[in-house]
């Protein structure tokens, strides 16, 4: 009898330690299948996204320079005909601006290539706030005017000198007044806010009556060489790195980067700039959360 009892016990004992096994391999199998799902959905979006790019990039690399070419051919045919034309400083003019549009292609694929494998590096000084914002918003007028569109600079009087790149945090201010500016109909408003923060700070932000993005498409758009295609968006020339680049430049300098969109109604984008005396690498600027509160209803 207790030789049966052991045995039966000891029966016992295999089975559940051999249904513990299968269980374990089960529950090991399932983890691994849904892992390969996971890779298997993140691969292929992240083929989707280089596809639309090679496809987007085509169109942009193929329309500078067809212009670049023509325009030369047009030149190099006046040239040879040895008749002088009032239109041969107009073709050079197109050509300058295609070149320079090539160049601000090509300038972005860089910076976003340097800045996902953590080579990119800044050159900070001391520089007033006040001084990068009226540089930016010189540039931007003239396209602002051509559109009937009203720019308003609301600054603090004492916007402080901060630590930055100058010629970055000029690269993310004119991303966001340009972004601001291409995506808001004729005689819309576009705000830039800049107030000086507790620490000695700063937080800029730019608003827009634009066509706003959902939350989707806004996290779409802050994705490398992600384009929001929407039918009004369509028709703008664009390589869909201005936001992830702007973004990453203001964490660079450690600062934030935030985003608020809703359809039709406009979208808002306010970044922070910590003080001298901040630590850098990224870490959000003591004051920020007020910062942020303080630019809401920009365009009211």
């Amino acid at each position: 009898m207790y030789g049966q009892k052991h045995i039966s016990s000891a029966r016992r004992k295999s089975l559940l330690a051999d249904y513990s096994t299968d269980l374990g391999q089960l529950m090991s199998r399932r983890q691994s299948e849904a892992a390969l799902r996971a890779a298997k959905t993140e691969s292929d979006a992240a083929s989707r996204t280089k596809s639309e790019f090679l496809a987007n990039m085509s169109h942009e690399l193929r329309t500078p320079l067809n212009a670049i070419i023509g325009f030369s051919e047009f030149i190099q045919h006046i040239a040879a005909s040895g008749k002088p034309s009032e239109k041969t400083g107009e073709y050079a003019e197109h050509i300058a601006g295609a070149g320079r549009h090539l160049l601000n292609i090509i300038s972005d694929i860089l910076d976003i290539s340097k800045i996902e494998s953590g080579t990119f590096a800044l050159s900070t000084e001391m520089y007033g706030l006040r001084e990068l914002i009226d540089a930016c918003t010189v540039l931007i007028e003239p396209r602002v005017r051509e559109k009937n569109q009203i720019l308003e600079i609301k600054a603090d009087r004492d916007l402080p000198e901060v630590p930055v790149d100058v010629r970055r945090i000029k690269q993310v201010l004119i991303n966001l007044l340009s972004n601001a500016h291409k995506f808001t109909p004729e005689g819309g408003r576009i705000v830039l806010v800049a107030t000086r923060a507790p620490d000695g700070g700063a937080t800029v932000a730019v608003a827009d009556t634009g066509i706003g993005m959902s939350d989707e498409q806004l996290a779409y758009a802050m994705t490398p060489f992600g384009q929001v295609q929407s039918s009004y968006a369509r028709g703008h020339e664009g390589t869909g790195l201005g936001l992830p680049i702007a973004a990453a430049l203001a964490r660079l300098h450690g600062g934030e980067f935030h985003v608020h969109s809703e359809p039709g109604k406009g979208t808002t984008v306010f970044f922070t700039l910590p003080p001298q005396t901040s630590d850098r690498g990224g870490a959000p600027a003591s004051g920020s959360s007020a910062s942020r509160s303080s630019t809401q209803g920009l365009l009211q």
